[in-house]
């Protein structure tokens, strides 16, 4: 099979950093499902990306697709033929679709019906023929932000098109799109290699590129960067080189080139948040710490898209670019602390947090409230609860958050400090939107664990309670990301704290009429969310839903429950356990309720596997007692693995559906003893084998 190598390359004006790869990776996958939908065989795929290009190369393209015979069976021929033989139009019709006429039907017999068929033989596609249209298709496939027009064309994208590059092994494939002809010149680097750069064939792509100082392979310019920025930093110092900054950038340059710039010390008397805010968001810079302190250092790498002869010049710009940033936020933070953070607690009253649920003063009010109530039931100090809470939202009227939002409690904190507050208000108060993310810490202290849960319990009653919970993709007030936020810190807490308690007492905070069933909203939405928070652990659905079946409302107590279920779902004994539960909630689901819900009668039982049974549950209902009241539930399922024998000998010898009422109704008591006795540790029922 003769076979050849794809490339396309869309040139562009300089596309959004953020983007591109998602762009890259959407037109790779246009083609090769267009390949696999022509029936090309093809071999790997591969994606390139700067910020003036997209780029496909596929290694190994049949040059034509395999040609095939198809058997198509159409209608009976009772439909296809009339009484006088003559084909119908449902029979012209079916040769039609097929591209035949009616001569070239046949009749075969199916399951004993006799119908009319074709074969059609299909000529494989030739690549040189689909290729072009192929790409056409993905390329309006990808999905961008925004589209736009340029010139007089009415063509449509992200940014202008400025070149179209289209080549099948050394042969170039025509194809016309947003006014270009395709051809085999790429473009070298915008300032060391303007000009047109010929590509021989698709092998050559990426060495031709560097030769004019291009690197196409965003991996490749994401690690040399990564090298370039490590190798700048001096024995003792760290560089921090975060994922995200690190992606932006590559997306930023063709041809990386690092450099190291400094700023005045002096400015290291503004918060280091505030410092780096600057660093990084504004200008993309990598900033420096202490190795040892982590003190933010006064110096920073940036990465040039040159390679410029006279680099002292490049940084030079890039240090006077820096410098006015920096000197608003040290004027925003002495400005900022010319009046207290108390005193802006008025001005809260004038930003609405939501429109039906009042100001943000309003909801400080409801936070105090919450945190005073949390604090006293994790142990917390009250009053220094109390007082982050009167603070924790007084930075948002501040001109650093105002120009910073991303300084949002790090600036309270700051101020706080700054206003002789105590350590421990202080801390309160930044850390309460902790965590901010999957992964990120947690509030350090108890006093600041209360406020941040009183903050976002409140959030998730007045966004419930007045009909807008999150619905499909739409999650404006971020409830989804509040939810797994209250499960982390509810089960780092290491103690019981009743869910429904929790958000009951944030419901009755709020003067705005919320919905009576509030609190049972929030707490089902939030127990929902359970499940992907243990899929991070590879917890099967059904064990969570099996230990949450007890009922339990408490997620500490919840999450023990769990983890010792997951790990009893693993053994043999398990999965018997779980098909005798199943079987014994299928018989009390058609039994009466009231035959389940008292006690059996010792003296009716006939089987001894009825008394061994009866004899095991009252054995094991002392033993789980007092393992249930130490949370010990590893060993109180332990404790009912002991069970697996009277309830095998039991389904093994004994007829639950006696004749005789009174020992049927006997035999359905001692179920309901059964099931009631595994219930209080989880429901082994909704066990799936797939938890295994």
């Amino acid at each position: 099979m003769s076979t050849s190598d794809l490339l396309f390359e869309l040139g562009t004006e300089e596309l959004p950093a953020g983007e591109i790869t998602a762009m890259a990776e959407a037109l790779c996958r246009g083609v090769t499902t267009g390949l696999n939908e022509h029936g090309l065989p093809f071999g790997t795929a591969h994606h390139f990306s700067t910020p003036r290009r997209l780029t496909v190369w596929v290694e190994n393209v049949a040059a034509k697709g395999p040609d095939t015979d198809q058997h198509v069976v159409g209608p009976p021929l009772s439909a296809a033929r009339d009484d006088q033989g003559q084909w119908t139009k449902a029979a012209e019709g079916f040769a039609r679709k097929q591209g035949l006429t009616p001569d070239d039907l046949s009749i075969v017999e199916e399951q004993g019906v006799e119908r009319i068929a074709v074969n059609v033989s299909h000529v494989g596609a030739a690549a040189t023929d689909v290729i072009p249209n192929i790409i056409s298709a993905a390329i309006s496939a990808i999905p961008v932000s925004k589209r736009m027009r340029w010139g007089r064309s009415r063509d449509e994208f992200l940014r202008p098109v400025q070149w179209l590059l289209l080549l099948f092994g050394d042969n170039v494939l025509p194809l016309e799109l947003f006014g270009l002809r395709s051809g085999r010149d790429s473009r070298g680097h915008r300032f060391h290699h303007n000009e047109p750069v010929a590509i021989s064939e698709p092998c050559a792509y990426r060495e031709t590129l560097r030769e004019a100082r291009v690197l196409v392979d965003s991996e490749e310019r994401r690690s040399r960067i990564a090298e370039q920025v490590l190798a700048l930093a001096n024995q003792g110092e760290a560089v921090s080189l975060s994922d995200d900054l690190l992606d932006e950038v590559t997306g930023l340059v063709e041809w990386p080139t690092a450099l190291r710039g400094s700023f005045d010390p002096a400015f290291l008397d503004v918060p280091a948040q505030a410092l780096i805010s600057a660093m990084k968001t504004h200008q993309k810079y990598f900033h420096l710490t202490d190795a040892k302190s982590g003190a933010l250092l006064p110096t920073f790498i940036t990465v040039s898209n040159i390679e410029s002869q006279q680099p002292a010049q490049v940084v030079s710009g890039n240090e006077r670019v820096i410098r006015p940033r920096l000197s608003d936020a040290a004027f925003f933070f002495a400005n900022d602390k010319r009046v207290t953070l108390a005193s802006r607690q008025e001005r809260l009253g004038s930003v609405v947090f939501q429109q039906k649920l009042g100001s943000l003063q309003d909801k400080t009010a409801r936070i105090v409230a919450n945190a005073r109530q949390v604090a006293a039931l994790i142990d917390a100090d009250v009053d220094v609860a109390e007082r982050a809470a009167q603070l924790s939202k007084c930075d948002l009227v501040s001109e650093m958050v105002l120009e910073f939002p991303e300084l949002q409690g790090i600036a309270g904190g700051h101020y706080a400090k700054h206003d002789g507050e105590s350590a421990a208000v202080s801390e309160a108060i930044e850390s309460h939107y902790y965590p901010r993310f999957a992964g990120d810490d947690l509030p350090p202290s108890p006093e600041a664990m209360s406020v941040a849960l009183a903050d976002r319990l409140d959030t998730l009653v007045g966004i419930f309670g007045i009909g807008e919970p999150p619905t499909g993709s739409k999650d404006p007030f971020a409830l989804r990301r509040t939810s797994l936020a209250v499960i982390r810190m509810l089960i780092n807490l290491g103690r019981p704290l009743p869910l429904n308690t929790l958000l009951q007492s944030a419901c009755d905070q709020h003067a705005a009429e919320l919905a009576p069933d509030t609190a049972e909203a929030v707490a089902q939405y939030i127990l929902e969310r359970l499940g992907s928070w243990y899929d991070d652990d590879d917890i099967h659905i059904s064990v969570v839903r099996a230990a949450l079946a007890s009922g339990s409302q408490d997620l500490y107590d919840a999450d023990l429950r769990v983890r010792a279920l997951a790990a009893f779902a693993k053994s043999d004994t398990a999965e018997h356990l779980a098909a005798a539960n199943k079987r014994v909630a299928n018989i009390l689901a058609k039994a009466e309720s009231a035959e389940s819900a008292t006690s059996p009668d010792p003296e009716l039982f006939v089987e001894p596997a009825e008394t061994a049974l009866y004899e095991a549950i009252k054995v094991s209902g002392d033993n789980l007692a007092p393992l249930l009241a130490e949370r010990n539930y590893q060993s109180a399922l332990d404790q009912l693995a002991q069970l697996r024998g009277p309830v095998d000998a039991f389904f093994d010898t004994v007829m639950v559906n006696a004749e005789h009422p009174a020992e049927r109704s006997n035999r359905l008591r001692l179920l309901g003893e059964l099931r009631a006795l595994f219930t209080q540790v989880a429901d082994l029922a909704l066990l799936s084998s797939a938890a295994e």
